[in-house]
Parts: structure tokens; sequence; C-alpha cells
């Protein structure tokens, strides 16, 4: 994003338009009960090196100390990225300059480097594509891990250079005469053939846009298609990962902490497009996040928490709080704590310009510290989420399967006036009694430590808790399967299959049901399982778990994905052509053709939404009507055998835009073209 010395300008009215939250009566709700369920048979990615990351910038004259990063190294923060937003496009490093930005003293390439080494990290750099060129980051690769051995992994081509005017709004440096996308695919294309002669082990990320925001899904003037759909096409192919950056808005706590949600259907479209268009599975970096409400007090915290597990579970191998310092923006108070709107984690210790309100003293960490240290203490690199589910929305649950045997559970409860008590049950892991239970709490200035059970857990109001279990009985087991692959998938049945697996050994496919709870399928000691009797047009997700001949079981597999097919022959066909869209909104037209033999005397078609933030607001050539997510189309006029028809409307959505999977005509289930 752009340098945040002050608030963002993009977000100026949004954040004057936010109203705080008033410091409610010391005395809480009872305690209300809730179920988290989870299950180790269910299990998601593993966590990644560089999971837990934040970002430094080079107008922060505290970059790279060694107070910072012992503190950064104590919170568990694995990744630092460097030069800082839109600072990357201005910054050259050969000579530490930002043309028409501050570069405070001491914040070179190597003196971050050594804050990176000393906090025990690895280091995520972003190469100038906007004042730069492909020679200047070849050059910068050649220092960093050939003359100085830092041996930097992943590397950035720009920052959010979709804002570099082309759509209208303008923040990132760009100096090119050509400001689309198919320009800056191309040249990422030469920077990744400069950048890995020079290294051949390093890892190029292109800049995406994150489904859902601004301005993924809009296709400017002169332009094909839009942003991801040109980078991926051009550069896809030649990167290893892409950049999503992520700010969700709202004026309350509530709203914010509800985005998470959409976090599962940001990720799946990323990786939709990068299979169609890129031909592989890339990798996914969200390098910058932050929250728009209570940045340094309570709901930051628990939105760091939840956003971090929630997009390492899904298997982005790198999330970056933005930022270390910032600065103070508007102060005010927010659930009873004096939020100072500071997109930073720890306190620059400066004050407003009347010098009526300062900061804590420097480096003080704000709560949104506490929240990734917590996510630090849950899962580790090499630990592997597993699925959770909570019986109450305002508890968010997380489960990760620790690489010295114990299962660990996050659990965050978003009420702020109430606490929770909950009811934790295993599947597929039994826990010793007694547990090591982590508590943040709203006001804490640190996270305690206590011993508890393993079974039921309390929870203070507008909290994070970790409670780390251990096993009850020895630790061992078959290794844990492949991830399987999905060959031909129709709208009935699904072809899986998997890598031998080792003698004495049988592979079990369980079957995610909904929340935590799953079904096995079967087994097999062969490489191929079909299933059978499924539902058209329906998401599954399955795991593999190893069994051995002394019912050890193994850890469960990372999960596979795959939607079945609509009928092949069916009496009607649709097809869904988005025409225009403009960031959160769109038009599209429907194509239904009656493929039966007979005619259909009036016609009703009807469809589900994929997610609740999706809304049909107004439609042509048929009336159109939405109840919940469920979209109803009729029309009176007769559609004869072989007779195709038309029907468009105007939508809206407030997050991913997930198209439709399955529609129906007159009660019959179509072909979806």
């Amino acid at each position: 994003m752009r340098p945040r010395l002050a608030v963002l300008p993009a977000l100026a009215a949004l954040v004057a338009a936010q109203v705080a939250l008033t410091a409610g009566s010391p005395a809480h709700a009872a305690d209300s009960a809730v179920t988290v369920t989870v299950n180790t048979r269910a299990g998601l990615e593993v966590v990644d090196e560089a999971a837990t990351g934040v970002n430094h910038a080079i107008w922060d004259t505290h970059l790279g100390s060694d107070a910072v990063a012992d503190l950064l190294k104590d919170a568990g923060v694995k990744a630092m990225r460097y030069p800082g937003g839109s600072y990357s496009d201005i910054y050259h490093w050969a000579d530490h300059t930002a043309p028409g930005g501050y570069v405070a003293p001491n914040t070179d390439f190597d003196t971050f480097m050594s804050g990176v080494r000393r906090a025990g990290g690895q280091a995520i750099v972003t190469a100038n594509y906007g004042t730069g060129t492909a020679e200047e980051a070849a050059a910068w690769v050649r220092y960093a891990n050939v003359e100085k051995r830092y041996g930097v992994k992943y590397w950035e081509i720009g920052n959010e250079n979709y804002g570099n005017g082309h759509y209208g709004s303008g923040w990132e440096a760009d100096h090119h005469p050509d400001k689309s996308p198919t320009y800056y695919a191309t040249l990422v294309r030469d920077y990744a053939t400069a950048m890995k002669a020079v290294d051949p082990t390093i890892k190029i990320g292109a800049v995406l846009t994150t489904p859902g925001e601004w301005p993924d899904g809009i296709t400017a003037a002169g332009d094909s298609a839009s942003w991801n759909e040109v980078v991926l096409s051009i550069a896809g192919p030649v990167v290893d990962f892409g950049i999503i950056h992520w700010y969700p808005g709202g004026d309350t706590a509530a709203q914010v902490l509800a985005k998470t949600d959409r976090v599962k259907d940001q990720i799946a479209l990323v990786r939709e497009q990068s299979r169609r268009l890129a031909g592989k599975d890339l990798g996914i970096a969200l390098t910058e996040v932050n929250t728009s409400f209570g940045r340094n007090t309570q709901p930051g915290a628990l939105f760091a928490a939840d956003a971090y597990a929630t997009m390492i579970g899904h298997g982005v191998f790198n999330v970056d709080w933005w930022n270390v310092h910032n600065g103070m923006g508007q102060v005010r108070e927010i659930a009873g704590h004096t939020d100072y709107d500071d997109f930073g984690l720890l306190s620059s210790g400066n004050c407003n310009a009347e010098g009526t309100v300062c900061q804590p003293a420097l480096n003080t960490p704000f709560a949104p510290y506490h929240g990734i240290a917590m996510v630090s203490k849950f899962a580790r690199p090499g630990d592997q989420l597993v699925t959770a589910a909570s019986t109450d929305p305002l508890v968010r649950s997380h489960a990760a399967r620790r690489t010295d045997g114990g299962l660990s559970v996050l659990l965050i409860n978003q009420d702020p006036d109430a606490a929770r008590t909950v009811d934790l049950r295993l599947a597929g892991y039994t826990a010793a009694a007694g547990a090591t239970v982590h508590t943040f709490a709203n006001g804490d200035t640190g996270i305690t430590t206590a011993t508890g059970s393993s079974s039921t857990v309390a929870l203070p109001p507008y909290s994070i808790t970790t409670v780390l279990l251990k096993p009850s009985g020895s630790v061992g087991g078959p290794a844990a399967p492949a991830r399987p692959v999905a060959g031909e998938v129709t709208d009935r049945t699904a072809a899986l299959s998997w890598p031998a697996p080792p003698a004495g050994v049988k592979y079990e496919v369980h079957r995610r049901v909904d929340g935590a709870h799953t079904e096995q399928w079967g087994e097999t000691t062969g490489t191929a399982f079909t299933a059978a009797n499924l539902v058209p047009g329906t998401e599954y997700t399955v795991n593999l778990v190893a069994r051995d001949n002394a019912g050890r079981v193994s850890w469960s597999s990372p999960p596979l994905t795959f939607t079945t097919r609509t009928p092949a022959a069916s009496t009607c066909a649709v097809t869904y052509k988005e025409s225009t869209n403009w960031g959160n909104g769109f038009v599209a037209d429907l194509q239904i053709t009656n493929t039966g033999t007979r005619p259909a005397a009036g016609w009703t078609l009807t469809y589900t939404w994929p997610t609740t933030w999706q809304q049909v607001s107004s439609g042509w050539n048929a009336t159109w009507s939405q109840t919940g997510t469920q979209v109803t189309v009729t029309n009176t006029a007769t559609l004869a055998a072989g007779e195709s028809t038309s029907a468009g409307f105007v939508g809206a959505y407030q997050g991913p835009n997930v198209h439709p999977v399955k529609y129906f005509l007159n009660g019959r289930l179509c072909t979806t073209r």
C-alpha cells in the first residue's frame, strides 16, 4: 500500500465516519456455553516457515534496531518485508535513495538484514517496478545472495501497481509510458528472467488484485480483461507466487471481524485463476494486511489473530502486518481503551500536532502485536492446521496438529461483553488431562500463561486464548499421505489418486460433511478410489489418513477440494456471462436453452448465490426476484424445443464475486456451459 505516515487519503472519509465503541459496564453477562469440535482427520494446510510476518519501511528511524528485532523475535515473527509499501516503487537500493520520499538514517538494506538475522527471520524484498529496471533488481539479487550471502528467497516485483492511475485512482509511482496490466506483466517476465539468471533458487511474486477488493474484476479501457486475468496469463507461467493485499473496511468492530468469513472464497478464486491462466498452482502471499477499526486496541488484536490463522489454514504461505511503526491518526476510545488509529504494531512514541495527546513510550506493543504473538504460540512452522468448528459465531476457532505430537486450539471470543465457557471435543485425537493455556484479554499488556483443562476452557470477553494439548499415550504412526489428486470428475463421480502407500498401510478416504464433521468414504491399500453417488454441482473436500497393521493412525493429508459437474445431458442448458464490472457491481447475462424435446410453456429459472453478499439489483427480459441467496427468474413466454433466450441483470456484491454453479429450469437441473 502507499506509505502510511498518516491516515491514508483513500480511507480518510471512512475513518472519519467510524463510531467509537464506548466502555461497557464492568459487570459482564453470564457465561454462555459453546461447543468447539476439532477434527484431526480433516487436515488443512501446513504452516510455512515464512507464515507470520510484518512490514518494515525505510522512513522508520527504528528499522532494524536491536530493540525492534528482539520484540519481533519475542512475538514469533518469521518474515520481514522491505523497503515498505509504495516506497518500494521509488526506492533505489544501491544508493539508498527514494526520490520524492523521506529515507530515515540507518535504514539501508544491510541494516535491515542485520535486524532480520537478529530476529531469526527471513526477508521478503520488493523490487522497484515503478521507477526501476530489471537490471537494477538483478543487481540487488546479486548483492544480497551472491556477494553478501543473505539467502533472500522471496522477491516481489512492485507494490500495488494497479494503483498507478490506470483504473482512475493513482497513488503508486509508475514512470512507464504504458500503465496497463499487459505492460506490467510483460516487464515482470523480464524481471524474473534477469533475477533468476543471478540466483535460480529465488521465488518471484507478481502483484494481483484481491478478489472482492478494488479494482478486482474491472476491465479498464483498452484492456482485454481484468488485472488478474491479464497478469496471470502473461506472467503467471514464469513467476512463483501471487501477491495480494487486504484492508477490510467497516465502521464497527463487528463489521470488520466478520470479514474473515470471506477468506475462503478470496483464496479459492486466486487459486482457480492461477490454475486456469498460469497453468499451475501459484503460492499466495498476503504481504499487507491491517484493519479499519481498532488498529491499536482489542478489535485489532482479534482481527489479526483470526485473519492470520484463517489465511494460513487456507494455504497462504506468508501474511505481513502493515506496519512495525507508523504514527498517530485519529485518537478515540475503543473497547474502553485509547486507540491512536496507528497502523503500527509498536508505538512510535509521538504526539498529535497540538501536543495534547501522546502515545505510550517508543516500542510499546499495541494489542495486534499480542494477537500475532498468540498466532505464533498457536502454530509454528511445520505444524498442520486442522478443522475446528464452533457452535457460536462469536467464538472463532482454529486448531493445529503440532510436530511434537501435541494439538493446539486457538479460540477468539469476539463478544465485547460476555465471557464464554467452551466444551472442547476432539475427533481423531486423545488428549492428556491437563493443558497449557495462554490468554490475551481486553486491556492486557501481555499474554498470561496458566495450567488448565483439556476439555473445558473459559474465555474472557473480547479475548484470544490458545490451548496447548499433549497426547494421551505414545506418539507415532505411519507418515501422512500426500494430497490426493482428482482425475476425471463427472456430475456423479470423482476419480481420486495418490502415490502408493507403504507396505502394511492402508489409506482411509474421509470426506468433510459440515463444520468439523467427516464421514469415511472408503479405504484401500491401492493408489486410487472412485467416489460415486455424488451430488451434481457440489463442492467436496476430502482427506486421506493412513492406518497401519498395528492400528496406529497418521496425520491427515492436506485437503483436496473439487466440484462435481452439472449433467452432460439434460433438458436445459445455461451459460452465465459477465459483461461489465465496476468493483462492487456488475452486469451479467444468462443464456437459457431448451435442449429437451418438448416446449416449455412459461418457464422459471432458479439459482443460488454461493455467498451471502451477492444480490440482484434489477433485471430485464424476465421477472427477477431474490429471497435470501436464491434468485428466481420467470417468464410467461413459451421456450420451444431447441430454442434459446437470454435474460440479464445488474448485480451487486461486497466480497469475492463467486459465480453460481448450477441452475434449475422448471425444477430440472440444467447443464452449465
